[in-house]
């Protein structure tokens, strides 16, 4: 059974996005333990890429930040390295195509399965062309995690037979970012989803307030939350750790009574 499973398994799954490396890598560790104590299910870490096509502004930014600073995928393998020392919430990697690409894929793939990284998710691959990466993670035991966009429609049906790990549902078209809306019928998209696999499913994308959050989860298995935790490294930099862990344990309490 995929580890991914894990973060399912006590209700709905709440899953903060921390981009790593901004501002520096000790915060990012700091914020993980911070949202883990606080009930994080699972984390999602971005790997920074100087063109993050699925971002908004705020992600973006924090890319150039952690880019400006010096970090390297290798800081970001030893950084979840000692993570895994003592913390055993699942943990998968979102980045894009050209980091995996420019780094070797099977290096990169195998380096996330010794660390303990449980997923790879890369939103600029289409889902007819995960054959470039797919071999490889079965071979390491990494799950590629595949994503379903409103815009999906009549591939719905065909991502979630072959999904692994998790399904990314997104929420809303465009990029990341805070939404004060999320009109998207979520509910028509998960029923599709259910009727093909048992994998769970979270949603993501413009998630930023309790009540979205418990809103998403309800008619799903989690909530994806990263432009309003990147705000929070933005504003208090250092100090942002102990303002996440708040938000988290926020976040996580709006989903518990689901």
């Amino acid at each position: 059974m995929s580890n991914i499973r894990k973060a399912f398994e006590q209700g709905k799954a709440f899953i903060p996005f921390i981009t790593c490396g901004d501002p520096d890598l000790r915060t990012t560790e700091a914020a993980v333990r911070a949202a883990v104590e606080n009930g994080a299910d699972l984390i999602e870490l971005g790997i920074p890429f100087s063109d993050p096509t699925a971002e908004g502004p705020v992600i973006q930014g924090a890319n150039l930040r952690a880019l400006t600073g010096g970090i390297k995928t290798d800081h970001i393998f030893d950084l979840v390295r000692r993570l895994r020392e003592d913390i055993e919430t699942p943990m998968v990697f979102m980045t894009y195509a050209n980091v995996v690409f420019s780094y070797g894929a099977e290096k990169f793939i195998s380096a996330c399965s010794k660390v303990g990284i449980d997923g790879l998710i890369l939103p600029d691959i289409p889902f007819e062309e995960k054959e470039e990466f797919l071999p490889l993670c079965h071979k390491y035991g990494v799950d590629l995690i595949s994503l379903i966009a409103p815009t999906s429609e009549d591939r719905i049906a065909m991502i979630a037979k072959e999904a692994e790990g998790f399904l990314y549902i997104v929420s809303s078209l465009g990029v990341t970012g805070e939404r004060r809306e999320i009109t998207t019928d979520i509910g028509s998209i998960v029923k599709l989803v259910r009727e093909n696999t048992d994998i769970p499913c979270a949603v993501g994308f413009g998630i930023s307030t309790p009540e979205q959050a418990r809103k998403m989860a309800a008619v799903s298995d989690g909530a994806i939350v990263g432009s309003a935790i990147i705000r929070l490294l933005e504003r208090y930099g250092q100090e942002a750790p102990v303002y996440i862990g708040s938000y988290v344990k926020e976040m996580k309490e709006a989903l518990r009574s689901l």
